[in-house]
């Protein structure tokens, strides 16, 4: 882990939507990379906030009450406990910081969806 990480060849080794991949590990937290497409499940984590990080292309996420849309550069924090689904009409490419362990799903099962993180 004491070596630059290219979020562009990472993400090149990354042919799914969905699956987080692990690229670092910082303070206890997973640093992440994911191609989501689509709408995801709602879900919550009662144990950890959870940063989106847009690396290319718009991301939705949507709260109970509103929507935020993030753009290339632009991130938004999740608070722990906060249910939330992201969404990408077109292939979007996301950095995501959480608790090292964080289900994608949260506590929620979803045969599609869940996936554990692994590392790249």
């Amino acid at each position: 882990m004491n070596s630059v990480v290219s979020l562009a060849d990472k993400l090149a080794l990354i042919d799914g939507h969905w699956a987080p991949h692990i690229v670092s590990r910082v303070n206890g937290q997973d640093v992440k990379l994911v191609k989501v497409l689509g709408e995801f499940v709602w879900h919550d984590h009662p144990d950890t906030d959870e940063l989106f990080l847009v690396v290319s292309g718009t991301l939705h996420i949507d709260l109970p009450e509103t929507r935020h849309t993030l753009t290339e550069g632009e991130l938004f924090v999740v608070p722990r406990t906060v249910r939330h689904r992201p969404v990408a009409d077109q292939e979007c490419h996301v950095l995501l910081i959480e608790l090292a362990g964080t289900l994608n799903t949260g506590e929620r099962t979803d045969s599609r969806l869940t996936n554990p993180a692994t590392w790249l």
